[in-house]
């Protein structure tokens, strides 16, 4: 099964402190990509949506604030999580970027761990689909950080859309979604799928789990969601 790292957007033009975040980040498993400029990152947001946005104040081409902005202002981006890595430190530096939209704010120099820490903290809080702790329903247990998904001592073969999808209903359990939801949040609006083919993996997912099955309901002309309810 392909790899589901989590993908870390860092945009910044100093290069040590790329190199230093880069270097922090990987190894806690995670994929980082980095350009030098808000119209780098706009281009890469488009081609490859991150789960992460690690987004320095004064940037080259204009202000990483105005980045922000449009970020938060286009619905296909509005949700992705960002952290403003800034050497502006005064109180009303943090409210403009925290009031611009920002989840999170730290200045300039600054603890690699503690960056890593908050990092995680924001996923588990806004993204739990791509947190790196390990999710469990019933007797099926997934592993983010191996990527594996074991059903008691057993690992289950399983597909990455599958795996991406099962995912994606324990981060959420007890929440019915929509299969134009499912596609949205788990492939991603510019991957061209029809909706029928998420009745297919739901399929497949199914039969990989066995006689743990039951977890995945459907509700009629509605959805899939994941309960543990009878």
């Amino acid at each position: 099964m392909a790899s589901d790292k989590t993908t870390v957007l860092i945009v910044e033009d100093e290069p040590a402190i790329v190199e230093l975040v880069t270097f922090s980040l990987r190894e806690a498993g995670w994929n980082c990509c980095a350009v030098q400029s808000t119209a780098e990152a706009w281009d890469f947001i488009h081609e490859r949506k991150p789960q992460l946005i690690l987004l320095d104040w004064m940037l080259p081409d204009q202000s990483g604030l105005r980045l922000l902005a449009r970020i938060r202002g286009d619905r296909h981006f509005a949700d992705i999580p960002v952290i403003m890595l800034t050497a502006k430190s005064m109180e009303e530096d943090k409210l403009a970027g925290l009031n611009s939209g920002a989840d999170d704010y730290i200045t300039k120099p600054f603890s690699p761990r503690e960056l890593l820490a908050r990092a995680r903290a924001l996923l588990r809080r806004k993204s739990p689909e791509h947190a790196d702790s390990a999710m469990r329903a019933g007797p099926i247990t997934l592993d983010p950080v191996s990527c594996t998904v074991t059903m008691g001592e057993n690992k289950i073969d399983i597909g990455h859309a599958e795996y991406k999808l099962l995912k994606f209903f324990l981060a959420h359990p007890e929440r019915v979604f929509s299969r134009s939801q499912l596609l949205d949040k788990v492939w991603g609006d510019h991957v061209v799928i029809e909706e029928r083919t998420v009745d297919v993996h739901v399929l497949r997912l199914r039969k990989a789990l066995k006689e743990a099955e039951h977890l995945i309901k459907t509700v009629r002309s509605v959805g899939y969601m994941l309960s543990e309810k009878a």
